[in-house]
This record gives structure tokens, sequence and C-alpha cells, in this order.
């Protein structure tokens, strides 16, 4: 299998997760940051062997983190999920594209008289009070609808300064039409997207829509791009080395996605460990198309727990 390569040397040839590799990645990591999706549970059913293999990298004094590109929470609340799946998850503990929208704001020191329209859910408009914004639509929106007919003029709030999109399962035509006139007619209004995931893993079953969908119908609209503050942006990891003083080098991001998880630990200088329990199946990986090549590869994170305990 190669076991001797080193990670460094590694980035173009991924190697699956064995006992050797494993011992020598664990030792060399005081980090390990794990998407949620796919990875840690699918919807709201917990994949299997999470609880026991965070557990056990607790007790090895590892750090864990949780880095999100679902914004549909805010980071309490996605604590709350945590428990009620009987994982114990601090809020300083959880990286979620929501709250990546709010702190990009706050960075970037946007007037707090201005107002934030969103597409998306609760956890966006959580985020953006608890960083002192005011934040418009998002779930209350779900159901409002539009009157085409002649001498229609649809209005919008003038102060809005930012549209924020993620992802949001009442997308419609009046949120839309909102959006649009924001970002293209108030003066230097900014179109943030959390995420652009293709798709995502909304239920245990199935992969839905993901927030990229809604992204590209505004980016459509309005013949913008957006400022993405998700994976795969560094945006996130940035916050992260702040917070935690942990080089990069020390850290292993653990995710289901090439092009969001794998892309934003290689960006960062991270080791990269690919999990096949959620969106990328292992063809899809082996096959030739494919040009994104984690450190390692395994199938999911409950191999860790088997491959320390062996």
């Amino acid at each position: 299998m190669g076991d001797n390569k080193s990670t460094s040397d590694s980035a173009s040839v991924s190697l699956p997760l064995s006992v050797t590799n494993f011992r020598d990645l664990f030792d060399s990591v005081d980090a390990f940051l794990f998407d949620c999706d796919g990875v840690i549970w699918k919807g709201d059913t917990l994949i299997d062997g999470v609880a026991q293999t965070l557990e056990m990298l607790r007790s090895k004094e590892k750090k864990l983190v949780f880095v999100t590109n679902n914004s549909s929470k805010s980071r309490k609340q996605y604590a709350n999920k945590f428990q009620s799946l009987g994982i114990s998850v601090t809020e300083e503990e959880i990286f979620s594209s929501s709250f990546a929208a709010a702190m990009y704001l706050k960075i970037n020191e946007f007037p707090p008289e201005k107002k934030v329209y969103v597409i998306g859910g609760e956890g966006i408009l959580e985020e953006l009070k608890l960083a002192g914004f005011t934040g418009l639509g998002g779930p209350e929106d779900a159901n409002k609808t539009v009157q085409l007919k002649a001498n229609t003029l649809f209005e919008h709030d003038k102060t809005v300064g930012a549209v924020v999109v993620g992802i949001d399962p009442y997308i419609n035509y009046y949120k839309l039409q909102y959006g649009t006139l924001c970002i293209r007619q108030n003066p230097g209004c900014l179109f943030i997207a959390t995420n652009r995931d293709a798709t995502g893993n909304m239920t245990d079953l199935q992969e839905w829509p993901g927030a990229g969908c809604m992204v590209a119908a505004v980016c459509g609209s309005t013949q913008k791009e957006p400022i993405v503050v998700g994976k795969p942006s560094t945006f996130l990891m940035d916050f992260l080395k702040n917070k935690f003083k942990i080089p990069t080098s020390k850290m292993c991001m653990v995710g289901d996605r090439l092009d969001t998880d794998i892309l934003f630990g290689q960006s960062a200088g991270c080791k990269t460990l690919l999990v096949f329990s959620g969106v990328t199946s292992q063809s899809t990986f082996q096959d030739p198309s494919n040009d994104i090549q984690p450190d390692f590869y395994t199938n999911q994170i409950s191999d860790i727990f088997d491959l320390l305990n062996s």
C-alpha cells in the first residue's frame, strides 16, 4: 500500500487509511476538523460508530472542531442537535457557514444601520442578530407570493446593504425578486453565499439540492458572482487559526466532499482525509476525471476508532 510514504509528499497520490499510516497521521495532528452532513450524521441519523470515535479522540487530547457548510442552523442550534444525538459539543467547537456570513460582515465593518436580506434559514438570522445586525426575510418570506400583472411595482427595502444566500427549502419567486432588487438597485449591496454545495444529505436516505442551487438562481438574475464564506473559501480557516492557535500543518480535515471539504483543507495546508459515508462514492473519487486527491481515504470515521484500537 506504500504506507511508508509521508503525508507531505502524497498530494498527488491518495492512500487508503491503514494501521501504519494512521499512526503517523494521528501523531502528527493536534486537531481534527470534521464536516457534519455525511460525516457525523445523515439528516437526523447519526452515522454508526461516530460517538465512540469522537470520545476516543477527546480522550487522547485531540482538539475537535466541526466545520459545516450547512447554514440552516446557528452554532447554538447545532450544539443542540449534537446533544440530541447523544454527543457533547460546545458552540465554540462549531464553525457553520451561517456564522461565517455574520463574521464576514463584522470583520469588514458592515454598517450596523444597514439591513441584511436572507434567502435561507433561521440559522443565518440568528447569527446575524448575535453579531449585531438586522436580518430580513428568511423563513417569514416562505409563503409570500408575487402578483405578475400590469402596473405592479415590487417594493424592497432601500437600506438593505447585503443579501446572504444559503440553503433554503422554501425558496420562491418572491425571495428571488427581493434579493435581486437589493443587489441590483441598492448601491454597494453585497452578495454573500454561505456555500455553493451542489447537493447535501438533507435526509438519511438520499441527497437533495444544496445551497449552490439557490446561489445559482441569484447569480442568474443579478449577473453577479457572490462572495463565498463557507468551504472551500479560506475565510473560516483564518478564523479557526486565530481562535485555536494551532498551525494548519497540525490539523486534519475530515470530509465527504472533494470540492469543499478536501479543497478547504488542502488550500490551508492541512492533512486531509476523505470518507465515503456521504456525498462522494469510491467510484466518483477514483474516476480519472477527478483531480482532487486527499492525503488519505477510508469508508467512515469509525475506521479511525478501529485502527487506533487494532
